[in-house]
């Protein structure tokens, strides 16, 4: 646009403002004349060539480029959850030390001064109070550190730059673009992911992606696959570069995962979910400074603390089952190992084994405490030395000793491989459920959103144990 062609518009606004009278300068006219300025300014050419320099459109060309966009996302978000992950450490030791290894004690201690009978003590401080225990040391310190950082680039603008990069994928699948975003807050938490689907106006694809979140790779299970890649899949290759190859091995999960949450979305909007993909336009913000007290206040009150209180609502009621099926017998044998040998066979067919499973099933409430399960389930059944006590979940300080219990469990490369991949492909936390069902208002689309992820886990878990086995 020349400049005399925009002298030629102010001439015949000032036409219309005589027109219009002093009405003209109202609020809204001047709000309207102020955004068209800084438009202009930023946008239109000048008699000399040169444009105005504008920094948000500088990094939007980086940012959202073929090129470059996709690199620096899978880095930005390869950041946070390195951040997240190595940065949990401490104060996930911290609370276990503290609720576990002092406060644990204690009660177990004053249960005894008290003369509490050795059921009642079981039940309350080995069952309810462990499970709750470790859902709040391993669950609590991740989401503190992800969720902020998620809310700060949020409040930064990145985000609505990754849903324009992944808008593509996500309408080509049958989805809606704006699912990027609710799959990146499902790697921090599956249920508050369920709940960022509300951005999604078309119920059709807000429903799709209620559906595939799961297929994000939640806090709860990041700990799980670094264990076992670190342990079994490292333990493959040269010691110099096993640590390269556990971390690449859980990256590929977690990629995998997303190429099944395009997969599903794409089989659901062609079968019972059709419909047309609908278009919205995507308005990228400027980049500002994020707000950071909204930013501490939204992500620990609104989103951390409000699914850490739902995970433990749920995970009370499953330490009581866990240790009463510990230590209820049928004849000689309790109601955990009996059930261990009735699943041995079909976990076989999976290259599993009825320990995982029935980990699986008793720790729906949480994924946090899948491996303390496992671990007391394989003591228990195995009858090797180790843990507390029936019931009594524990983790070991040691790898190379958590690897001892492990292959004394009869664990092998197929077992971990297809651990990490049944992780990644099962059923949604009891705390995703509900949330689910609270969004959706429907007990079919969550039995859907619950069922399917593990009848995919059973058919590729069971695909690679054949191949693995012809071979």
């Amino acid at each position: 646009m020349k400049t005399k062609n925009i002298e030629h518009i102010i001439e015949l606004s000032n036409e219309l403002r005589w027109q219009i009278g002093d009405d003209f300068h109202d609020n809204l006219t001047e709000g309207i004349y102020a955004d068209a300025a800084n438009i202009v300014k930023d946008s239109v050419q000048t008699e000399n060539g040169k444009k105005r320099f504008r920094l948000d459109s500088k990094i939007d060309k980086i940012v959202t480029s073929k090129t470059f966009g996709f690199p620096i996302m899978f880095l930005i978000l390869g950041v946070v959850l390195w951040l997240t992950i190595i940065g949990a450490n401490y104060p996930s030791s911290m609370l276990a030390s503290l609720l576990l290894d002092t406060i644990h004690p204690a009660l177990k201690s004053g249960a005894l001064s008290i003369g509490m009978p050795w059921w009642l003590d079981g039940f309350l401080i080995d069952g309810v109070y462990l499970a709750v225990a470790w859902v709040i040391a391993v669950m609590l310190p991740p989401m503190a550190i992800f969720f902020p950082m998620f809310t700060l680039l949020e409040d930064f603008g990145y985000l609505p730059r990754v849903a324009f990069n992944l808008d593509n994928l996500f309408k080509k699948s049958g989805a809606h673009g704006k699912q990027a975003l609710t799959m990146s807050m499902g790697f921090g938490c599956n249920a508050a992911g369920v709940v960022a689907t509300r951005i999604i106006d078309s119920p059709r694809e807000r429903l799709i992606a209620i559906i595939t979140n799961n297929f994000s790779l939640c806090n709860g299970r990041w700990p799980t696959q670094i264990l076992i890649a670190t342990i079994f899949i490292g333990a493959v290759v040269p010691s110099s570069f096993s640590s390269l190859v556990a971390l690449l091995s859980v990256i590929g999960i977690a990629v995998l995962g997303m190429a099944f949450m395009f997969l599903t979305s794409w089989a659901l909007s062609k079968t019972v979910l059709k419909g047309e993909v609908s278009t919205f336009n995507l308005e990228l913000p400027p980049y500002r400074p994020p707000r950071f007290w909204k930013t501490l206040y939204t992500s620990l009150i609104d989103r951390t603390l409000i699914v850490l209180w739902r995970a433990i609502v749920f995970a009370a009621p499953a330490g009581a089952v866990i240790w009463l099926i510990s230590n209820i017998f049928i004849g000689d044998t309790s109601i955990a190992v009996w059930l261990i040998e009735s699943f041995d066979g079909f976990g076989w067919l999976l290259g599993l084994n009825g320990v995982i499973l029935l980990a699986y099933i008793v720790a729906i409430p949480a994924n946090e405490i899948v491996i303390p399960t496992i671990l007391m389930l394989t003591v228990m059944a195995t009858g090797i030395s180790g843990g507390e006590g029936a019931g009594v979940m524990f983790e070991l300080d040691s790898m190379d000793a958590t690897a001892d219990i492990l292959k004394a469990g009869g664990w092998t490369l197929l077992t971990a491989i297809n651990l990490m991949l049944f992780s990644l492909l099962h059923n949604p936390c009891s705390t995703t459920i509900y949330t689910i069902y609270k969004e959706t208002k429907s007990a079919k689309w969550t039995a859907v959103a619950s069922i399917m992820p593990v009848i995919l886990g059973f058919i590729v878990t069971f695909l690679v144990a054949q191949i693995w086995r012809l071979f």
